[in-house]
């Protein structure tokens, strides 16, 4: 007899590229989905290029900035109240922090693989108020959105949460030093130690000391190493769950100025694959698109 209990997912950052695509594969999979995103406006457009798929009836919209604790609050109310519970987290939305121009990106990047790539042809103007920015969204907003809803998660029968983490953020990327070394501890890691990683890495870059800090836009990584690092405390305080990092790989989307090797499509697959992954599936790793790889 086929499955019939509906699943209910939030994603967030959905009102464009892999978030988008990922509401769109959902939804088709009968998947009844909140499409979120900062910007009504925007959202509601999404919502409305939907109904070109005939998916429309499928996903709502609701408002969340995920730097706003009361915006989580409200999403988490309205999830509450509309569906009684939340099966699936896909947390997608990111900020990329880092001032770049898009022809410096384009030319280095072009046509190449993400491990391809030679970062130090692509120059960053410092900003600490972008990078502040950027650890506030990509780690802090993305924690303070799933423990909105980590007590909806938990009356799911398959609760499943996806952080959207990039292959830049892997440690192998970090020159060999304090920070590398309290990421890479999965046994002790601490939601505190974390924190002491992103203040640490905020202060040397406004000293202009970034020796022990990946030189590939250091805020980017440095925030999803410490998305990663959470995932991996989550899987563990919740056993039952799936909860999974993954780098979609390179998609051709805003972010990346529309360069890349993967079609949007292509990278929300990563995603949605472990959104749906059957109970007792892998938690707490780490997947380079459909691969199991080293955090």
């Amino acid at each position: 007899m086929a499955d019939t209990v509906q699943r209910y997912a939030v994603v967030t950052g959905a009102n464009k590229g892999i978030g988008f695509g990922t509401v769109k594969q959902l939804a088709s999979n009968g998947t009844v989905v909140v499409l979120t995103a900062r910007d009504e406006k925007r959202g509601l457009e999404a919502l409305e290029k939907l109904k070109d798929f005939g998916i429309s009836d499928l996903v709502v919209f609701h408002q969340l900035d995920v730097t706003d604790s009361v915006s989580a609050a409200r999403l988490a109310d309205f999830v509450k109240t509309q569906f009684g519970k939340l099966d699936i987290l896909v947390n997608n939305a990111a900020v990329v922090g880092s001032i770049v121009t898009p022809e410096d990106f384009k030319s280095a990047s072009s046509g190449k693989r993400l491990e391809e790539i030679n970062w130090s042809e692509i120059p960053t103007i410092p900003n600490d108020e972008v990078a502040e920015q950027c650890l506030k969204t990509n780690y802090y907003g993305t924690k303070s959105v799933t423990e909105a809803l980590l007590p909806l998660l938990q009356l799911s029968d398959s609760p499943r949460i996806v952080n959207v983490s990039s292959g830049v953020g892997k440690l192998m990327n970090f020159p060999n030093g304090w920070a590398k070394e309290v990421l890479s501890d999965a046994e002790r890691l601490t939601e505190e130690k974390i924190d002491s990683v992103l203040i640490r890495f905020l202060e040397d870059l406004k000293k202009g000391d970034t020796k022990i800090w990946s030189p590939i836009f250091p805020p980017y990584t440095v925030s999803k190493a410490a998305l990663n690092a959470y995932t991996r405390i989550l899987a563990k305080k919740y056993p039952n769950f799936c909860i999974n990092c993954v780098s979609p790989g390179f998609v051709k989307t805003d972010i990346t100025f529309n360069v890349g090797i993967l079609t949007i499509d292509e990278g929300a697959e990563s995603l949605v694959r472990l959104a749906l992954l059957p109970n007792g599936g892998p938690t707490g790793l780490y997947f380079d698109q459909k691969e199991v790889a080293s955090f």
